[in-house]
């Protein structure tokens, strides 16, 4: 799910933004990408929240969904996220509520 907000609205920062809400910062190796993670239960890594971030200058796209398993990378990536449903729109009104904290 893509969520859109302007900088001024999150408080300046995509990344301060997104770790007030509890993400930490992720490097994959094999795709060469900085994304940002957070568990959906402390006690397991699976599943979790993925964040990918795009700055459009003013704006900016939180591409976010969840990971119900790790990736099989047999050829090329492919995983199981969802990126819509109940949980998800839990977390979306979750970092939402954050927006009035900015």
């Amino acid at each position: 799910m893509k969520l859109k907000f302007t900088k001024e609205a999150i408080g300046g920062s995509p990344e301060l933004f997104i770790r007030r809400c509890g993400y930490g910062k992720y490097f994959d190796k094999r795709m060469n990408k900085v994304s940002y993670m957070k568990r959906a239960n402390i006690s397991m890594m699976f599943p979790r929240y993925h964040v990918y971030i795009e700055d459009r200058g003013e704006e900016v796209v939180f591409d976010l969904h969840l990971d119900q398993k790790r990736g099989i990378y047999e050829g090329g990536p492919a995983h199981g996220g969802e990126y819509e449903g109940s949980t998800v729109e839990r977390e979306v009104g979750r970092i939402e509520s954050f927006i009035e904290r900015a």
